[in-house]
């Protein structure tokens, strides 16, 4: 399997960068699954990293249309540690990896001068009008904005159709 690809799917959803990007599905890496994780007893991990020239993408996603088992209560720490976990995880696979790939991407996002954090957050379609959303995508961008700020103090919280003119990727599914 290639480390480095232009398309990255995730479960249903694909994810389609720029075709000479640094984008990688974080938590498939050798690194993580078999010298960064166990050497803690278990980590988090973001799902698809993406250096975008001096930007560092870790983008998280969460599909509620196929029963994601997280609360929305829960969302935004369990989005923290994984940040937390996987920035951790990229110094270690820059100095230790095996995989040169995965050397190289851990080395592009750590270059990056600065790193932006995106929940990427599928919802079912049909909604009822007392609750229009299963779990209200602003409600957890306060709650990742305070967790987050150390680390990127706008993150974004987005589905397919609100992604940002910064985000050089496309996403079907």
């Amino acid at each position: 399997m290639a480390v480095i690809e232009p398309v990255i799917e995730e479960g249903r959803l694909t994810f389609r960068f720029p075709d000479q990007a640094i984008a990688s599905k974080y938590d498939d890496w050798a690194h993580y699954r078999h010298q960064f994780n166990p050497a803690f007893g278990g980590t988090k991990a973001v799902d698809i990293l993406y250096a975008d020239e001096m930007v560092g993408w870790l983008i998280e996603i969460k599909d509620y249309r196929v029963g994601c088992q997280i609360t929305a209560a829960e969302l935004a720490d369990v989005v923290a540690l994984k940040v937390r976990d996987t920035l951790a995880g990229l110094v270690s696979a820059k100095l230790h990896a095996n995989d040169p790939d995965e050397r190289r991407v851990a080395t592009a996002m750590l270059r990056c001068r600065t790193l932006r954090v995106v929940l990427h957050m599928e919802q079912p379609a049909k909604h009822s009008k007392l609750r229009p959303r299963a779990i209200d995508p602003a409600a957890v961008l306060i709650k990742l904005k305070g967790l987050l700020k150390a680390i990127d103090p706008h993150p974004c919280v987005v589905d397919q159709s609100t992604l940002k003119a910064e985000m050089k990727w496309e996403v079907e599914g």
